[in-house]
């Protein structure tokens, strides 16, 4: 199937053809005929299938078919998602992929000034783009009206409950019209997702890319254990960097703290590289993003919230340098790498801390993940297993939303803190996509 085949304009098709694409992906041949029909509709997919060119490209063609008569610019599109990275990253592709229509578009989030996108929103949009917070903030402000909305998506949805936004998105709901499409978009699909729906979505049409409702990782990337012992953890990918000569890898931790702490010592060993979490300024962030994709640095470290946000077209290496606590984090974690149609390798260090998380893991994707040791590097059979301290938004996690399973090590001991312990935020790179897709 060719994108010419679907019943987009002439202009949308010639910014796909400009990107260099002719063929979908498999999530994207699905979700395009279906949006075009207008019908609610519930995807599941893989980070990094394209999800995001699945949505964008026909709400830019419903919107251009449905122009009002009127000459005033209304919001007629709205997309809701977690945070603001992932806010910038849907509208550079909504730009993108409506540079030759009229349409407009704005983005709006925190941790910036609101007087530009006051402004932006002044001036009239088709399509607006945001985080809960800031929208319900200029709600409130009465800065925006959502009275003339006729899409709604809701984008990385697993990844807004578990953040609490949940509440959020009800009063946002509560402002739109009734008579509206649903979209709602999600790389987990877990139950909580599906009582979301329930309340959500009107007879949606249901669309998974994969076959177990996204639980899976994606099959073009390489996954990969290194069983380590706690303390040579960072000696180890040390090691795996300047052995291999590793160019472009992304490395996750559990907290922020220790992102820091590794990014110091991984310098120390002469490995440029750079952290990026929650705690960073933007413009700290928008620096460290820029240098890892231009190759000033080799090696970035983020946290969990990163995992979704961040966007490197043909990243090869992603290394888990801490298992997160939420099984499904890992799936979103190797997701940076193995990105439209390329392929990538996955490795997590693992230590005896972390056996009971590797097997819940190894349950969700259904397939138990290589195992090998590295000469050097062999963990002490007589290692005896630590609790590991959960970061404090992740207790309020569990008790926001109790049923969602968050692993800590079953060793009834006190709590220790542990060097390697760390946490994310997410960000989008770009780079020449290849020709096997769009996002």
């Amino acid at each position: 199937m060719l994108f010419s085949q679907f019943d987009l304009s002439d202009s949308i098709l010639r910014a796909i053809a400009e990107y260099g694409y002719t063929t979908p992906t498999p999530i994207q041949a699905k979700t395009i005929p279906a949006v075009l029909k207008g019908g609610d509709l519930l995807a599941a997919a893989q980070t990094g299938t394209g999800k995001t060119a699945g949505f964008t490209l026909p709400i830019l063609q419903r919107l251009i078919n449905n122009k009002p008569a009127a000459n005033k610019r209304e919001i007629r599109a709205l997309i809701l998602t977690p945070t603001r990275e992932l806010a910038a990253q849907v509208h550079s592709s909504v730009q993108t992929y409506g540079k030759f229509t009229d349409l407009k578009s704005a983005v709006i989030f925190g941790g910036v000034g609101a007087n530009p996108q006051i402004k932006a929103i002044q001036n009239g949009l088709d399509i607006l783009v945001a985080t809960p917070g800031r929208l319900l903030d200029l709600m409130q402000q009465k800065f925006i009206s959502l009275t003339s909305i006729e899409i709604l998506v809701l984008d990385e949805a697993d990844r807004m409950l578990d953040m609490g936004f949940l509440r959020d998105i009800k009063k946002i709901l509560m402002a739109l019209p009734k008579n509206r499409q649903n979209l709602l978009f999600s790389a987990t699909f877990s139950s909580e997702i599906k009582a979301l729906a329930d309340t959500l979505l009107n007879s949606p049409a249901f669309i998974e890319a994969e076959k177990n409702r996204g639980n899976s990782a994606n099959e073009a990337i390489t996954q990969l254990i290194h069983p380590v012992n706690r303390n040579e953890k960072r000696a180890l990918l040390t090691h795996l960097i300047k052995e291999n000569h590793w160019e472009q890898v992304l490395v996750f931790t559990r907290t922020k703290h220790g992102a820091n702490k590794l990014a110091t010592q991984l310098g120390t060993d002469g490995i440029s590289c750079m952290a990026i979490h929650g705690n960073k300024s933007q413009s700290a962030r928008t620096k460290a993003l820029a240098d890892f994709k231009s190759g000033k640095i080799t090696t970035l470290v983020a946290t969990d919230i990163a995992a979704r946000g961040i966007d490197i077209d043909q990243l090869p290496h992603v290394v888990n340098f801490d298992l997160p606590n939420i099984p499904e984090d890992y799936i979103h974690r190797i997701g940076r790498t193995g990105r439209a149609g390329s392929n990538g390798i996955a490795i997590s260090l693992v230590c005896i801390d972390e056996h009971a998380m590797l097997k819940e893991i190894e349950k969700l994707i259904k397939q138990e993940i290589p195992k090998e040791v590295i000469a050097g590097f062999e963990p002490d059979p007589n290692a005896v297993a630590q609790p590991i301290q959960l970061r404090s938004n992740q207790l309020q996690k569990i008790n926001q939303n109790p049923k969602k399973k968050i692993l800590q090590s079953k060793t009834p001991s006190s709590h220790v803190n542990h060097p390697h312990r760390n946490g994310a935020s997410r960000f989008s790179l770009s780079k020449k996509p290849p020709q096997s897709g769009l996002k």
